[in-house]
C-alpha cells in the first residue's frame, strides 16, 4: 500500500498547478459514496467540476435503502439549505417531520424546552428548523441527484488501496470489481471514507480521541403513538432508572429510541429474552408496534490531526467523529463539503483566482476549527450524561435536582446542545471586521451578521430569477455582493469586473420586498457585504469602499492572507 506524501514545490513555481488541458477534463477523485462523498461530487459539480466518486461497496438499490438503518435523522435549517443548493432539498423538506421544541425531563419533571423559530411552509421556499429523516433516505436522494449529473460518475465496487500525489495531481490505486487493478488520475482527493479512512490511514494522519465505554441502545419502532412531535429526552426515567431515554417522531410512523445501556449489553440476548419487548412497552405501552431496525453503539470523539495535505482532504467521519447528542456529525460533514467544494474548484485554475495552496490550507483552518468545537461541545454533552468522576456524577444529579424548582439551575443541564453552523472571523480568507460584536451561543439565537457569519436568510424577489424566493437561492458557485441601492450595485460590479472569478452583485432596493433582509443584515443604507460561495459572510464592508470590495474578495480567494489579531466574536 503506497502512501500519499505532499509534492516537492520548486522555488517560483505556482502551488499547484495544473497541465494544460487538465483544468476541465481531469476530475476530482472521492473516496466514498456515502452522503458526505456525494456532497462534495455535488459541491463540486456546482462549481463545474467533474467528479470520480469511488466506492468499495456494491450499487446500491431500492432494496439497500430499504433495509439500511435510519443511523442519523435530525438536519438542521442551515444544511438543508446546502441540500437545497445541491437540487436535492425539496423531496427531504416535503417528507421529513419538523419540529419545533426540545423538551428535558428529569424522573417526571420537566426541567428544559428549547424552542426554534418556525415560518416553514413545508417547501424549500422556507426551510423549518429541524427536520427528521433517515441518513439512507438523504443519501438515496443525494445518490438521485447525482446520477441526474453529469459532472458526477459514481463507481462502486472499486476499492481504494494506495495513492500518491505530485505537482500536477493525485493518483488513485483502486481494485475493481473483478479483482483487477488500475490507477485513476485525479486534480484532488477527497477522503470521504468514513471513520476507518483508507485515505487518512494512506496520508499517515493521526485520529486521536477517545471512545466512550457505555453502549447505546437504538431502536426505530413503527407505531401509532400520541406522543408531541418534539425531541423529547429524559433523564432516569421509571421505564430506565439510572440512565437515559432520548425519543425523536420521524417520517412513516417510525419514533426513533435511544436508551443508554450497561457495558456488556447483549441485544440479542435481550431479544430472545423477551426484555426486550418489555423494555419498548414501557414506552409505548400495549399499542402494536414494528421494530424497523435496532443496533448497538458505542460512542467516539475523535478528529485527525490535518484536514488537507497538499492536494488530499478529509471529510465526514473520515476527518472526525462525535457523540450523536446534538446532530453534530453528518451535519458537520456536510458542511465540510461544502467548504471544500469551492476551495478545490477555485484552487484548481492554476492559481490565477488566488494562491490554491492557501485556499486547500484553509479547509483545514476553518474545518478543523469547527471540529474543535464540536468535539468540545459533545464532550462536555458527554461528561454530562455519562460522568466519569464522582464529581461529575456529583454535579449531574445535583443540577438535575435543583432544577426541578430551581430555573436558574436549568440551563446547566446538558442533553446535546443542538448543531449550528461554525462561523470564520479568524479564517485567513475572512476581512477582519473594525470592531468584533460577539455572538451567542445558545442554540437558536440571533446571530449578528459580522464577518465569519453564516448570511442571514429572508424573503426576495429577482426579476429574473422567479423560482428564488429567498436569499440564498440567490447564491451560486462564485461570490455574491449585497448593496443597499442600485447605484452601490453598479460601482460595485464596476470594480470586481477584472477579478478572475464570477461575483454577483444584488442592491436590497430591488429584491428586499418586506424590508427584512436589510434588517436582519444591519444594513442601514452604508453597508456591503460579501457573501462566499457556502453562504458565509467573508466581508462587511461601508458601500464607498468598492476598492476595498475587490480586495475582500481577492483574499478570499487565498490571494491575501491579513494578520490575524486572534479575537474570538463568539460569546
Amino acid at each position: 500500500m503506497s502512501s500519499i506524501i505532499p509534492s516537492p514545490s520548486e522555488p517560483g513555481d505556482p502551488p499547484w498547478p495544473m497541465a494544460n488541458g487538465q483544468r476541465a477534463n481531469t476530475p476530482v477523485l472521492v473516496a466514498g459514496a456515502g452522503p458526505v462523498g456525494l456532497s462534495a461530487a455535488l459541491a463540486l459539480a456546482r462549481c463545474g467540476v467533474p467528479t470520480l466518486v469511488l466506492e468499495a461497496g456494491p450499487e446500491r438499490d431500492a432494496d439497500y435503502f430499504a433495509s439500511t438503518g435510519s443511523k442519523a435523522i435530525c438536519f438542521q435549517r442551515d444544511v438543508l439549505d446546502i441540500f437545497d443548493r445541491f437540487g436535492a432539498a425539496d423531496r427531504l423538506v416535503a417528507e421529513g417531520t419538523t419540529w419545533t421544541t426540545a423538551r428535558t425531563y428529569y424522573r417526571q419533571h420537566e426541567v428544559r424546552t428549547v424552542t426554534f423559530s418556525d415560518d416553514s411552509d413545508g417547501s424549500t421556499a422556507s426551510l423549518p428548523p429541524w427536520i427528521n429523516i433517515s441518513q439512507a433516505r438523504v443519501e438515496q436522494e443525494l445518490l438521485r441527484r447525482a446520477d441526474a449529473e453529469p459532472l458526477i460518475a459514481v463507481r462502486y465496487e472499486h476499492e481504494l488501496t494506495g495513492a500518491s500525489q505530485d505537482r500536477e495531481g493525485v493518483t488513485a490505486h483502486v481494485r475493481g470489481s473483478g479483482g483487477h487493478t488500475l490507477s485513476l488520475r485525479g486534480s484532488h482527493l477527497v477522503g470521504a471514507d468514513g471513520p476507518r479512512s483508507t485515505v487518512r490511514g494512506l496520508l499517515g494522519v493521526e485520529f486521536p480521541g477517545e471512545s466512550f465505554a457505555d453502549r447505546f441502545l437504538i431502536c426505530d419502532i413503527r407505531a401509532d403513538l400520541p406522543f408531541p412531535n418534539e425531541r423529547r429526552f429524559f433523564f432516569d426515567p421509571e421505564w430506565n432508572p439510572g440512565r437515559q431515554v432520548l425519543v425523536h417522531q420521524c417520517p412513516d410512523s417510525v419514533w426513533r429510541i435511544d436508551w443508554q445501556v450497561p457495558d456488556g449489553y447483549d441485544l440479542q440476548e435481550e431479544r430472545d429474552s423477551g426484555a426486550l419487548d418489555r423494555r419498548i412497552r414501557r414506552i409505548v405501552g400495549e399499542r402494536p408496534y414494528e421494530v424497523v431496525w435496532s443496533s448497538v453503539y458505542r460512542f467516539h470523539e475523535r478528529c485527525a490531526e490535518r484536514f488537507a495535505v497538499g492536494r488530499v482532504l478529509l471529510a465526514g467521519d473520515a476527518a472526525h467523529l462525535y457523540a450523536p447528542f446534538g446532530a453534530r456529525g453528518l451535519n458537520s460533514g456536510v458542511q465540510d463539503a461544502e467548504n471544500l467544494g469551492w476551495k478545490i474548484a477555485l484552487a484548481r485554475d492554476a492559481g490565477s483566482a488566488g494562491n490554491a495552496e492557501l485556499l486547500l490550507d484553509s479547509y483545514h483552518t476553518e474545518r478543523w476549527a469547527a471540529a474543535q468545537e464540536n468535539l468540545r461541545v459533545t464532550g462536555e454533552t458527554m461528561r454530562f450524561l455519562v460522568p466519569h468522576s464522582d464529581a461529575d456524577a456529583r454535579r449531574r444529579r445535583e443540577t438535575l435536582q435543583r432544577a426541578v424548582t430551581d430555573s436558574g439551575a436549568r440551563s446547566e443541564i446538558d442533553s446535546g446542545k443542538l448543531a449550528e453552523p461554525y462561523w470564520y472571523p479568524e479564517s485567513p480568507l475572512t476581512t477582519p471586521a473594525p470592531a468584533s460584536e460577539l455572538v451567542p451561543e445558545e442554540p437558536g439565537s440571533y446571530r449578528p451578521p459580522v464577518p465569519g457569519v453564516i448570511c442571514p436568510d429572508g424573503p426576495c424577489r429577482v426579476a429574473d430569477r422567479p423560482g428564488a424566493t429567498r436569499l440564498r437561492q440567490l447564491f451560486g458557485s462564485g461570490f455574491t455582493v449585497l448593496t443597499a441601492t442600485s447605484s452601490q450595485a453598479r460601482a460595485v460590479a464596476e470594480a470586481v469586473a477584472e477579478l478572475p472569478v464570477p461575483v454577483a452583485t444584488h442592491a436590497l432596493s430591488d429584491i428586499d420586498t418586506t424590508g427584512e433582509l436589510a434588517w436582519s443584515l444591519q444594513n442601514d443604507g452604508e453597508t456591503v457585504h460579501v457573501v462566499r460561495p457556502d453562504a458565509h459572510l467573508c466581508a462587511v464592508l461601508p458601500a464607498h469602499a468598492t476598492t476595498a470590495v475587490a480586495g475582500a474578495l481577492r483574499r478570499a480567494c487565498g490571494d491575501e492572507a491579513p494578520a490575524r489579531t486572534g479575537t474570538r466574536v463568539r460569546a
